[in-house]
């Protein structure tokens, strides 16, 4: 049962890792702290875009790596 686990763990974290880095970067830097945005009427649907899926999958990756990773502690 723990080489399984420990087999999901290693695929799930390899996966968080392409999608943490097929993301775009922020270039906002400190600019996004004053709370202005420099949104256009074409970046309203973000939620359909490539990286609003990259990140709702390193959301869910980072979800099933620590759920695994409690798993594991009680498991051993």
């Amino acid at each position: 049962m723990s080489t399984v686990l420990s087999i999901l763990l290693i695929v799930d974290a390899l996966f968080m890792i392409v999608t943490v880095l097929m993301q775009s970067s922020n270039d906002d830097g400190m600019s996004a702290l004053s709370g202005r945005s420099n949104d256009s009427y074409f970046s309203k649907s973000k939620a359909k875009t490539m990286e609003a899926r990259l990140a709702l999958g390193t959301k869910i990756a980072a979800g099933i790596f620590v759920a695994l990773s409690l798993l594991m502690l009680l498991v051993k």
